[in-house]
């Protein structure tokens, strides 16, 4: 279906995001309320007695005009509110470096059972740019039940989105997921164009299938695999979209519907939309919105507290303009047009597959407000030995199979060189053996991916020699900090910089700084200069690893490095042209349809999505 033209129906492009228990509860992200006004979980409405006011300038419920006006060419915008009692309404216009506006303010009345409609076209043609938001203050007793941004413009498209998790032995999260699916399916107008597709790389999920949930057992062969089936699957339903998600899906299943919609208005076919993601000990700050990848990973917006809405209007604002080559979306919350996936993703295992199917497939990435997942582990935590090693392998890959990410040699001879300082200063010489070892890995090139998808041989190779940095349980007081060398004073700092973190000093294990060091903090080299022994603590603070400095680990890591820098050099052209070719073999439907011993063919018994 193509069509932009007005139909005299009107069509929520927008409605309200409440706060949810299991998703976020953080008020302040959703509305804010002042004076003689409260808000009902269980009803999601807000009562209200004279003077009551709540305002929508919130990170999930504000308006993104610029966005809508220029993917969307959006010509036509109203306001619906649903409730009872008189209220003054005002709609704010936030522009950007320009004084805010207020288009309306006006007494209205609201009655229960009719809904009130207020034209906003004219914004859109006065100022196609900025943010909109509504304020309401009672002028009695009164409850607001609902609001809505809404357009009569027809959609351009009704995309069949099949939403794709890819859960390995998280049982309970995944089950979870797909029962509040089916909850959802039962009350949005939007089932007959959604599906959710459950990928089991453990095979040991207990999801019933359903006309709304196909459950397919899979090969365990990570993040990578997980989602090629499950895009293949779409593919044999005939799906428009595909939206990939982990498997506790904490998301808003509202945050799914305005998906949904962007990508039917969207003018680009290539329009994908990427959602966020907050750090995990504060719901309200972001860990990013969207990043690029140049070398290695940049989160955008991190530490954005969605609470400040100066804050959050210029994230909004700002990331309403062109993205750079480089800008990808996690696989947490990632929805793109199939029949704009040139590539499939590249069998990484786990690791850097989202970085370059985002970067390799030119989509048109878009944020939007609201659409952030909020995740429960921090990512500090989860940095190992065998985490560094996928890091290191992928982003090396990027720059040599991707023509767009070419930087040359001696760029491409920066990222291991980095890799490897950051984990020699704070002595992880288990981690750089495995950066050694995903070097090296590169260099055995693209069939080297195509045997170890399972990637089963190199996990054993790293947990056999992974012993100082697995996390263990924390029994007893943790050890007493010594601080001889402050690394917050210009001078031991300059000296630990000339010397290697002291590896270049005799006999420095014995007079070295003793640190103890939350998790959030590993990565920061500044706190680990003069460091001889480092004890790391978990963000839950049951767990701990310590390790100690060794001129001999660093020595023969270091020699190792070396050897694999040269190699790398002398065979650079080579490997360039091995990997270009070899990246466009392995993240294509041939390979994974080889690999998963699988035909392109709808599921037996299985019922295809609706035809665009």
């Amino acid at each position: 279906m193509e069509n932009s033209t007005s139909d005299n129906r009107n069509h929520t492009l927008q409605s309200l995001l409440w706060p949810e228990r299991g998703i976020s509860t953080e008020h302040l992200l959703y509305l804010r309320l002042f004076g003689p006004a409260a808000y009902s979980d269980s009803a999601h409405s807000i009562v209200f007695s004279a003077g009551g006011t709540v305002e929508f300038n919130t990170a999930a419920n504000l308006f993104n005009l610029g966005k809508w006006r220029r993917h969307c060419a959006l010509e036509d915008l109203g306001l619906r509110l649903e409730g009872e009692g008189r209220f003054e309404l005002v709609v704010f216009q936030t522009l950007p470096q320009r004084s805010w506006e207020r288009p309306v303010n006006e007494l209205i009345e609201l009655q229960a059972g009719e809904p009130f409609r207020l034209d906003l076209t004219p914004l859109l043609e006065a100022e196609p740019v900025g943010l909109v938001y509504f304020t309401l203050r009672a002028l009695g007793e009164g409850k607001l039940t609902a609001a809505a941004w809404e357009t009569r413009q027809a959609p351009r498209r009704l995309p069949q989105l099949a939403l794709s998790i890819t859960t390995f032995k998280r049982e309970a999260a995944v089950e979870a997921s797909a029962a509040r699916f089916e909850t959802f399916m039962a009350e949005t107008p939007l089932a007959p164009h959604l599906h959710l597709i459950v990928v089991d790389n453990g095979r040991s999920a207990a999801i019933q299938p359903s006309k709304q949930v196909t459950l397919i057992g899979n090969e365990n062969l990570g993040g990578s695999g997980g989602f090629a089936r499950g895009l293949l699957e779409a593919e044999a339903r005939g799906a428009s979209h595909c939206l990939f998600m982990d498997d506790d899906a904490s998301v808003h299943m509202g945050a799914v519907e305005r998906t949904w919609t962007f990508l039917a208005y969207a003018t680009d076919p290539k329009t994908a939309v990427a959602g966020g993601m907050t750090m995990a000990n504060h719901r309200w700050a972001l860990w990013e919105n969207g990043a690029v990848f140049n070398r290695h990973c940049q989160p955008q917006w991190l530490g954005v507290d969605l609470r400040n809405f100066d804050q959050v209007a210029q994230m909004e604002m700002q990331s309403t303009r062109d993205k750079p080559h480089n800008f990808y979306g996690g696989w947490w919350y990632f929805a793109f047009p199939i029949a704009e996936t040139r590539y499939r993703p590249f069998p990484f295992f786990v690791r850097g597959d989202d970085i370059s199917f985002s970067i390799a497939n030119d989509f048109d990435i878009v944020t939007l407000p609201g659409v952030i997942c909020f995740q429960d582990a921090d990512f500090s935590d989860k940095e190992s030995a065998q985490t560094l090693y996928l890091d290191m392998r992928s982003h090396i890959i990027h720059h040599l199979a991707l023509p767009q990410m070419d930087i040359g040699l001696f760029k491409t001879l920066t990222m291991p060189g980095w890799f490897f300082m950051r984990s020699l200063f704070q002595c992880h010489y288990e981690s750089l053996s495995a950066l050694n070892l995903a070097v090296e890995d590169v260099m055995r090139g693209p069939a080297f991916f195509a045997e170890n998808a399972d990637m089963a041989e190199r996990r054993a190779a790293i947990a056999a020699f992974r012993k100082d940095e697995a996390w263990k349980p924390l029994t007893g007081p943790l050890p007493q900090q010594h601080i001889r060398l402050n690394p917050h004073r210009w001078l031991p700092r300059l000296l630990m910089k000339f010397t290697l973190n002291g590896h270049l000093l005799p006999f420095f294990r014995l007079y070295g700084n003793r640190l103890v060091l939350q998790s959030g903090q590993r990565g920061r080299i500044r706190e680990t200069w003069g460091a001889a022994e480092i004890t790391y603590v978990s963000a839950d603070g049951k767990q701990s690893f310590t390790v100690r400095h060794s001129k001999r680990a660093a020595l023969r890591q270091g020699w190792r490095m070396l050897r694999n820098g040269i190699r790398l050099m002398r065979d650079y052209p080579r490997l360039k042209a091995e990997w270009r070719k070899g990246y466009a073999e392995l993240a294509s439907t041939d390979f994974w349809t080889r690999r998963l011993e699988i035909a392109p063919e709808p599921a037996p018994g299985s019922a295809p999505m609706a035809a665009q």
